[in-house]
């Protein structure tokens, strides 16, 4: 039997691919500091015994030798995802998505698994004015978050080079599904409408709404994580979206309600799109999960979200003071 290690495995993404994993027979051991992951993404599997959960935290522990004996793959979700609070706290995003992956990178190649593969951000390419972004596009970091990613991103390719730790890397565009949050980089927007939409509040559009943002379904991004272990091939970073970016206008007009407009972010890009090309020839990997039928399957389970942070234009206005401040001064440079 396989056996996989998936850190930030009762995350949003990360609980996705223990599923996977779990339903290909892998033994599977999470390691998850349960800050920003929780165990009821994981409680469907406390009865199996081929599920494993650690609690530990990657920033400060040495991981365990034995933790990753016999290990075959491992999949590199732990880190942290708000971009808002990356401005405030640099720090905090640079020990967990940099010093933290090192720390995995290490376990990983001390126990010599056979592929570690790392959940990029597609944030690292910034307010590009191409209108479809290939893997070589121009990195343009514009906060903590986008650096941090990057970062890890790196580490993960020198230790391939240095000390040839077979690695692939993921570059996720917005992801969304169930268990999707409220706060956070991975398609954030529709947990915070969902929010709004059971609390009978209007859905807080950022700008016009014309901005687009290629969403891409979860159980489709683990394939290609899971794809991205299998192949030969070590090294690469692949995009993963599904190349037809949707307004945010259209997401809240799935999901249905009053709106109203707040004012655009600095530091944002008004469209993202991925060119998967590489992804479709290298991993054979296609998306197959229809914007519009993921979000009424979401819709479905919205109570899901009755426990979630509401985001008033207030809060909002107030936890984007520090955003506005820092990253209006870059975009008057330019």
């Amino acid at each position: 039997m396989k056996k996989a290690i998936v850190t930030g495995g009762s995350g949003f993404i990360g609980s996705h691919m223990v599923d996977l994993l779990l339903s290909k027979n892998y033994t599977v051991i999470v390691i998850d500091n349960l800050l920003g992951g929780h165990l009821k993404n994981n409680i469907h599997h406390k009865n199996n015994k081929n599920f494993i959960l650690k609690k530990i935290d990657i920033r400060k522990e040495i991981l365990d030798k034995n933790l990753f004996k016999g290990v075959d793959y491992v999949y590199h979700f732990a880190g942290i995802g708000d971009l808002v609070p990356s401005i405030e706290q640099p720090n905090n995003y640079m020990m967990t998505n940099v010093q933290g992956t090192v720390n995995v990178l290490e376990a990983a190649r001390k126990a010599k698994i056979k592929k570690f593969v790392y959940a990029a951000s597609a944030s690292c390419y910034g307010k590009t004015k191409k209108s479809v972004v290939g893997e070589n596009t121009k990195i343009s970091l514009e906060h903590p978050y986008a650096l941090s990613k990057y970062m890890g991103e790196s580490a993960v390719f020198h230790w391939n080079k240095v000390y040839g730790l077979p690695v692939n890397s993921i570059r996720i565009f917005n992801a969304y599904g169930p268990r999707v949050r409220t706060t956070g980089a991975y398609g954030a927007v529709i947990g915070v409408f969902f929010k709004q939409k059971i609390s009978k509040k209007p859905l807080t559009i950022v700008g016009s709404g014309n901005q687009s943002r290629d969403f891409v379904h979860v159980t489709d991004v683990v394939k290609a994580f899971y794809q991205a272990s299998k192949i030969k091939k070590s090294g690469e970073f692949f995009n993963i979206g599904t190349g037809k970016p949707q307004t945010v206008n259209r997401l809240a007009n799935l999901i249905g309600g009053k709106k109203i407009n707040m004012p655009n972010r600095p530091g944002e890009p008004m469209k993202s799109c991925a060119n998967i090309s590489k992804a479709r020839k290298i991993l054979q990997w296609e998306p197959k999960i229809k914007f519009e039928t993921g979000i009424k399957e979401m819709l479905k389970d919205i109570n899901k979200w009755k426990d979630a942070p509401l985001w008033t234009p207030k809060k909002i206005k107030n936890a984007t003071k520090t955003w506005f401040s820092f990253l209006k001064k870059n975009e008057t440079k330019r």
